[in-house]
């Protein structure tokens, strides 16, 4: 009696496979276009020609560029920036602070911000904003853990992510280290 060998199933995304090879060249060619052509909304056609896939698989996908440039940044934005534990609030405070405001000097983010936030309305602000949410109230529940009494959330992200996404976003006031430390003491000291 002979054995057959049932075939493999091809259900679930395949981890480096096609889809993944899409995504990236997406990805890629969206952050490209940004760089290239900061002041030019990104269309869907231009961004799949540039990826080098048909822009039906990108409707597929995502949609719309809203929903393209709010994946590109929920991936930019995840787990970029470390978050610190200097042993202090202050201290994982300032260093967020200073790394943050490092990370919206780089043209690249700053671009992808901008394009995500201006396109992708709430969508897209959210996209920027959670993992930054996240950082913080990590930060802020290990203070508590180790005693102390924290600021809220919505507090910390009032004075210091709000204030540097407005600065990096909206103006052409430099990130300094010592503006973003201003930040801290202003929400520690008040």
């Amino acid at each position: 009696m002979a054995t057959t060998a049932s075939a493999p199933s091809r259900t679930g995304n395949r981890p480096g496979g096609r889809s993944a090879r899409v995504r990236a060249a997406v990805h890629r060619a969206i952050q490209e276009l940004l760089a290239d052509e900061p002041n030019e909304p990104p269309t869907i056609p231009v961004v799949a020609a540039r990826a080098g896939v048909h822009p039906t698989t990108v409707y597929r996908r995502w949609g719309c560029v809203a929903d393209l440039l709010a994946d590109v940044a929920t991936s930019r934005f995840t787990g970029d920036i470390v978050v610190p534990d200097t042993g202090s609030l202050r201290g994982d405070l300032e260093r967020y602070a200073d790394d943050l405001a490092r990370d919206l000097c780089d043209p690249d983010t700053l671009n992808l911000v901008r394009a995500t936030i201006g396109i992708g309305g709430e969508q897209g602000a959210a996209a920027c904003r959670g993992e930054r949410e996240q950082q913080l109230e990590a930060i802020l529940e290990r203070e508590q853990e180790r005693g102390g009494q924290p600021p809220t959330l919505e507090r910390t992200t009032d004075a210091i992510l709000a204030p540097l996404y407005y600065r990096a976003v909206f103006t052409n006031f430099r990130l300094t280290s010592e503006w973003a430390h201003g930040l801290v003491a202003h929400l520690l000291d008040a």
